[in-house]
């Protein structure tokens, strides 16, 4: 069995595997939609467009429902302040993939252009809505949240919902809303043809310049002029194991960057993510949407490294109190419930993994005008 401080370290990584799971496959269903309504101009081009995720897209949000559940499981005090902090902004983002399965299954039922035109909105909004917010929400964590615990452990949080809306967490939104877009983008280049390939190519090229400006743009600020923070006396420093308050945080404004000069290696996150969105640009460029779908994924993979790595090991960093900023020293959950958790992810991730590749290998093909044509009533 592993020390406690390994498998902190080991469920840290874990969640991040997560989260880039669910950003490498729900990451191209919310962007293709987000999409559909601008790429697809007649209905049936619509329709190949939903149709490229529709055997998927379910499958996916099993990504979201796990990382949720392991940040219950490993970091409950991080779950109950977010979920209890930024209720609303959380809502929100339930309501947008609420829009998606009801999108799915109502749209066709009536051949009345006005409802389907409806529909398509909904679609666009369950894609984008999502795709923004976690960017802002990424934002605000290197803004550090209004944030309070009592003596109890009781968390606090003195802010609303527009106090999030600062402009640097809305720069990570577009951040996360472009790279998103270039993703479902690459995506239709890779599952369609004809007109509606060519125009989701000019998408992903489009997406893919602005996802380049937008991060190296909020890499600019971060470290020019967000206050970072730190743990004083270092990583070491473990007596805040049990308590949050125990620990002593520094303001600085190196904080967010003070990682990349402590571990080289973690460079590469950033020059990933910039590199991936150049090929992505390149794929785009020249029609070729196997290389756009790695590029974007490379950019997504290195997107949530560098945000992760200069985190690190900060979760919910406080602006209130920063003694109250919980890190995953002093925010995970006991010893035996981690190992009990890792056990049982080492079985069941792999099998997702492995089921989900499969699904891919089986249902793949490029989709057309033919296709919705000859399955007028058996696809979506």
């Amino acid at each position: 069995m592993f020390d406690y401080e390994t498998l902190k370290l080991i469920w840290w990584v874990l969640i991040g595997v997560l989260l880039i799971g669910f950003a490498l496959t729900d990451g191209f269903d919310m962007g293709a939609m987000a999409l559909m309504p601008f790429v697809g101009k007649t209905d049936n081009e619509r329709r190949v467009a939903i149709n490229t995720i529709a055997p998927h897209w379910d499958g996916n949000q099993v990504w979201f429902i796990t990382a949720g559940g392991a940040l219950f499981a490993a970091w409950p005090m991080v779950y109950a302040a977010a979920f209890s902090g930024l209720y609303w902004a959380l809502l929100l983002v339930l309501f947008g993939l609420f829009c998606r399965p009801v999108g799915f299954d109502y749209r066709s039922k009536l051949e009345n252009p006005t409802w389907r035109n409806a529909w398509d909105w909904a679609l666009f909004t369950g894609g984008a809505l999502p795709a923004l917010l976690f960017g802002v929400a990424f934002g605000n964590l290197f803004l550090g949240l209004p944030l309070r615990l009592d003596p109890m452990m009781r968390a606090s949080f003195e802010g609303s919902f527009f106090s999030l809306l600062h402009p640097f967490a809305l720069l990570a939104g577009v951040v996360s809303l472009s790279m998103l877009c270039a993703h479902g983008g690459s995506w239709l280049m890779l599952r369609t043809d004809s007109a509606l390939f060519e125009r989701s190519r000019q998408a992903t090229r489009l997406c893919s310049l602005v996802f380049l400006c937008a991060f190296a743009g909020a890499g600019a600020w971060l470290a020019t002029s967000i206050q970072g923070f730190s743990l004083v006396g270092g990583f070491d420093d473990l007596g805040a194991a049990l308590n949050p308050l125990h620990k002593q945080v520094a303001l600085d404004n190196a904080g967010w960057l003070a990682n990349y000069s402590r571990y080289p290696l973690t460079r590469l996150a950033p020059l990933v993510g910039l590199g991936g969105g150049l090929l992505a640009l390149f794929g785009a460029q020249i029609g070729r949407g196997g290389l756009a779908f790695l590029g974007t994924s490379l950019a997504i993979i290195g997107t949530i490294c560098t945000a992760g790595f200069a985190l690190f090991p900060f979760v919910m960093p406080s602006t209130l109190d920063p003694a109250s900023s919980l890190t995953l020293w002093d925010a995970a959950s006991s010893h035996k419930t981690m190992g009990i958790m890792l056990g049982v992810a080492s079985v069941f991730v792999p099998l997702i993994i492995a089921y989900t590749l499969w699904c891919y290998v089986r249902m793949w093909g490029r989709l057309s005008n033919r296709t919705i044509e000859a399955n007028p009533h058996g696809l979506y």
